[in-house]
């Protein structure tokens, strides 16, 4: 299977490195492996993987990380994984 990709350069997802306390959380919630730690901070390795779930924001201690969580994308891929009709991104 090849790498999941939503939409190229459209997520809301914003990591600010100087409020980053190098924790490791965003590295381990994330379920698409977005989130690298380079020289000891959060590294957006993999931007175009988020799937705007929100769990890396929702985790982080600092609040260096924002994201614009949301259903919709995920929603539609779960949608069209049931085989329900309606928009997928």
């Amino acid at each position: 299977m090849g790498e999941l990709l939503y939409l190229e350069d459209v997520v809301s997802l914003a990591c600010d490195r100087e409020r980053c306390v190098g924790c490791g959380m965003c590295v381990i919630v994330c379920p698409h492996a977005v989130f690298e730690l380079r020289e000891g901070r959060a590294h957006m390795a993999a931007r175009n993987r988020c799937m705007e779930c929100g769990a890396c924001m929702r985790n982080c201690p600092t609040g260096a990380i924002s994201v614009e969580a949301g259903e919709g994308c995920v929603r539609g891929v779960i949608n069209e994984l049931l085989g329900i009709e309606g928009p997928c991104c």
